[in-house]
């Protein structure tokens, strides 16, 4: 709860504006749950065997991301190191955060079960950005150097984009294949 340590060193110029703390720390001790509530949403089995766990994590998952994350990550966009470059990455990253969960929720209200599994996954890709932008990061800084705001920069598209197109592709994949939808293992 120190303002002057890790990420935080870099958000002098905002720590003391409280909107700006709020959306913040709202933001990092709730995302947590969405990526676990997101996680475990893409199994068959625990769609099949709890159905009501199913609706109950997902209902956490939907909540947490349009009425906590959603504006306090928007909060946290206008304000982002970066310049216009990285607060426009992170504005687009929030709204297109926002109508895919928001979809999802409307399509299984209207029972169309394969258009919620889509926009769900695109809205999970976009939640597993908290953990992509900041693995770009380690990766680009292996093998170049390039300045901290730049490097912002870049890694602001690159935290959710490459997740978006892997999200297209496998939803493009499991049309073209003509198959259900299987659980995402990872590795």
């Amino acid at each position: 709860m120190q303002d002057n340590i890790g990420f935080l060193q870099f958000k002098q110029d905002y720590v003391h504006i409280i909107q700006w703390k709020i959306a913040f720390y709202t933001h990092v001790f709730t995302i947590i749950f969405a990526l676990l509530a997101g996680f475990t949403q893409f199994s068959n089995y625990i769609l099949k065997q709890y159905r009501a766990v199913h609706r109950l994590v997902g209902k956490l998952y939907v909540y947490d991301i349009l009425f906590l994350n959603f504006p306090a990550a928007m909060i946290m966009a206008i304000y982002a190191n970066g310049q216009l470059p990285a607060k426009t990455a992170f504005v687009v990253l929030d709204c297109l955060w926002f109508w895919f969960t928001y979809k999802a929720v409307a399509e299984v209200k209207r029972k169309n079960i394969k258009a919620h599994r889509q926009y769900m996954i695109r809205s999970y890709a976009l939640t597993l950005s908290a953990v992509t932008l900041r693995l770009w990061k380690i990766i680009i800084l292996a093998f170049v150097y390039i300045d901290p705001l730049h490097l912002y920069m870049i890694d602001a598209w690159m935290g959710f984009v490459p997740n978006l197109l892997f999200a297209e592709w496998l939803i493009r994949r499991n049309k073209k294949q003509g198959t259900p939808y299987r659980s995402i293992r990872i590795l």
